[in-house]
């Protein structure tokens, strides 16, 4: 009763006020029409959006537009106009509208590209033997290398594309009078520099090359990077450049960035696709690997690898009870199940085979995205569409970051035509009718040094 009496007296007070607000009517006088303009909530800004990103999301974004050759400034993770107006560059040259803020298919096509260009220059985190300096190497560029008690030079064949890593002891030392120093390096024309309190950096032509110098100092110690590349190869040499210049730590602190090494022990997830033992999966899983086992069925080889696509193929011998999963008929859907086996160490020492949901985007001439990555464990994981068919293989892959940041993890998969298409290169007829992912799983055991 209460309640009806309540509502009664608001309805009443509502339309008392409504009434009172009202301007009665003059006779014979037209009301005013008067416009109203609805007002609409302020749209956030592309730098808004980028602020709400994590850390790490903004470093590994940085670093992928700076391999495309949208991004030319300091991957530091920090939102910049610099860095929206390399994102809408980006869309243009894609076709897209210049939003300034990437949807996930355009972000799953950036990913996908920068990895690209990362395997052919052969990117690499390495730390330089004599003074533990960390740079980022384009192994592919400049596959030579030498070293001295002064540092170490990695070259390419022919000399033209030059890294130099130079230490030395000089009393006293800022990075003003560093700067002034390397200005005066034989056939140097500066046009670029950056002085700051911990490094410098100096850009320009030498000779007929084009140089590009980091250095810093601790203590009495001066190490500097030097890379002197042909004007000729500036297209393909200028990306890299700026992704070795935010990787190089002179006198690095903390955990090392880009790919995290291999485990001593490492677990993936296989597929059993023939009743006589062939397994598919991951193909990093099983690199380098001492000893490689099977969980219940024991030691393995690798008799195929494709690396262009990451996936391996092993064979176990003797094995009798296996259910080769079907690979027939499956195709790439928006969304997946994928079934694996996680790591132990995330579920308390067991083997237990489980299924996570995962979102497919299509990206042009690769692999398609997975989102969200599974977990550890999982990858060389079949997934699996909507209509319980073979959709391709999950696979996780470290994000490489140019700059300080810890790697973060990406997946791919790798659709069921590629797997099918490299069975068949391999002269393996795969005649599994099994259509329960789950007990045609198998835990892959890498054991390296």
């Amino acid at each position: 009763m209460r309640s009806m009496l309540a509502a009664t007296l608001m309805f009443v007070t509502a339309t008392g006020a409504h009434a009172q607000m009202s301007t009665p009517a003059i006779p014979g006088t037209t009301p005013k029409t008067v416009q109203t303009v609805p007002i609409r909530p302020a749209l956030q800004t592309p730098s808004e959006t980028a602020d709400a990103m994590g850390q790490a999301e903004r470093l590994s974004l940085q670093s992928d537009l700076a391999w495309v050759g949208q991004y030319n400034g300091a991957i530091t993770g920090d939102v910049s106009e610099r860095m929206v107006n390399a994102i809408k560059e980006y869309q243009k040259a894609k076709g897209g509208k210049p939003t300034g803020v990437l949807n996930p298919q355009e972000r799953a096509a950036l990913a996908d590209t920068a990895r690209k260009k990362q395997e052919s220059v052969g990117w690499k985190i390495t730390l330089e033997p004599t003074s533990g300096a960390r740079l980022g190497i384009p192994g592919k560029l400049v596959p030579q290398q030498s070293t001295d008690a002064n540092g170490s030079k990695w070259t390419s064949p022919t000399g033209t594309v030059q890294v130099i890593l130079s230490r030395r002891k000089e009393a006293g030392p800022t990075t003003a009078k560093l700067a002034e120093q390397e200005k005066k390096e034989a056939g140097r024309k500066v046009d670029y520099t950056v002085v700051k309190p911990d490094f410098f950096v100096l850009s320009g032509l030498q000779g007929l090359k084009k140089f590009y110098v980091r250095g810093a100092f601790k203590g009495d110690e001066v190490r500097i990077m030097t890379i002197l590349y042909d004007q000729a190869t500036e297209n393909t040499v200028e990306p890299v450049v700026i992704a070795m210049s935010s990787a190089f730590a002179a006198f690095p602190a903390g955990p090392q960035a880009g790919p995290p090494p291999r485990k001593t022990v490492e677990y993936g997830t296989g597929i059993v696709v023939t009743d006589d033992g062939v397994i598919v999966t991951d193909r990093a899983v099983t690199d380098g690997c001492l000893a490689l086992t099977i969980a219940g069925f024991g030691s393995a080889d690798r008799i195929a690898e494709d690396r262009d696509r990451d996936i391996a193929l092993l064979h176990i011998y003797g094995a009798r009870g296996l259910k080769p999963l079907s690979l027939a008929g499956g195709a790439t859907k928006t969304n997946v199940d994928i079934v694996g086996i996680a790591d132990p160490q995330n579920q308390g020492g067991g083997s237990a085979v489980s299924s996570v949901k995962g979102a497919v985007a299509s990206v042009s001439g690769g692999d398609s995205a997975l989102s969200p990555a599974p977990a550890v464990g999982f990858s060389g994981s079949p997934a699996i569409d909507d209509s319980g068919k073979f959709a391709g293989i999950a696979l996780l892959k470290p994000v490489i970051v140019a700059g300080p940041a810890a790697p973060t993890v990406q997946a791919v998969m790798v659709s069921a035509d590629a797997v099918r298409d490299f069975l068949k290169a391999n002269n393996v007829t795969a005649n599994g009718s099994a259509t329960d992912a789950k007990a045609a799983v198998v835990r892959v055991i890498c054991v390296r040094k």
